[in-house]
C-alpha cells in the first residue's frame, strides 16, 4: 500500500490518521506541493486532478480523502471507523462533510496567508477567518452534547477534524472558553496515538 501525500496537507493527514487507526502499514510517498510535483505527468497518471492524497492499494488507486477513508472502512473493517447503526453512520458522514466543506476551507485560508512573508499577510482576512473558525466550532459544541465523540463512538468524523485541531494553536485561533464539550473532545483526540504520530 502506498500513500501519496504532502505532510502539511490537512486532507493528507486525515488519511494518514485513518491508516494508523486501522493499524495498516503503508509506504509514504511525499508529493511536494511547493515544487508542483502534483502536476508531474507521472503523478497525474495516479491522480488525474493533480491533488493529494491518493492511495494505491496493491494496484487499485483511489483518491479524495473522504473516498479513501470510506474505501479503507470497506476493505479493512476492523477496527471499525463507522458506528454499527445506520443513524450514527449517517451522522458521522454528515459531520465529516461539515468539516470538509465548512470548516477546513477556513484553515486552508490561514495556511495560505501564513505562507506569505509576514508583511504581505492580510491581517483583516486572518482575523475574519479566525472568527469563522470559532463560529464553526459552535456547531461542534452543540453536536457533542452528552457525547464523547461526534457519532457517539470514535469515528471517521473525529478523524477528519484531527488535522485541524493541531492547527488551532499554531494559528492562534481562539475558541470560546464556554465550549466545554469541544475542549474535552479536543483533549480526547490529542491523547490518541495516531494524533501524536502525525505531529512531526
Amino acid at each position: 500500500m502506498k500513500l501519496y501525500h504532502f505532510p502539511p496537507s490537512t486532507n493528507s493527514l486525515k488519511v494518514r490518521i485513518a491508516l494508523l487507526e486501522k493499524g495498516l502499514e503503508f509506504e509514504s510517498v511525499v508529493i511536494d506541493l511547493t515544487k508542483k510535483e502534483q502536476k508531474d505527468p507521472e503523478y497525474l497518471k495516479i491522480h488525474p486532478f493533480g491533488q493529494v492524497p491518493a492511495l494505491d492499494d496493491d494496484g487499485f488507486v483511489v483518491y479524495d480523502s473522504t473516498v479513501i477513508i470510506e474505501y479503507l472502512e470497506d476493505e479493512y473493517p476492523h477496527p471499525p471507523l463507522l458506528p454499527a447503526d445506520s443513524e450514527n453512520r449517517a451522522h458521522a458522514r454528515l459531520m465529516e462533510d461539515y468539516r470538509d466543506n465548512h470548516v477546513n476551507p477556513h484553515f486552508v485560508t490561514l495556511i495560505h496567508e501564513h505562507r506569505k512573508p509576514e508583511e504581505d499577510r492580510d491581517a483583516a482576512l486572518i482575523r475574519e477567518t479566525q472568527g469563522n473558525i470559532g463560529s464553526a466550532f459552535a456547531v461542534i459544541e452543540r453536536d457533542l452534547q452528552d457525547k464523547e465523540y461526534l457519532a457517539g463512538s470514535f469515528s471517521l468524523a473525529d478523524i477528519a477534524f484531527m488535522p485541524n485541531i493541531a492547527l488551532l494553536e499554531r494559528f492562534q485561533v481562539p475558541l470560546d472558553p464556554d465550549f466545554k464539550n469541544v475542549a474535552a473532545w479536543v483533549e480526547r483526540l490529542r491523547a490518541r496515538a495516531s494524533y501524536a504520530a502525525t505531529q512531526n
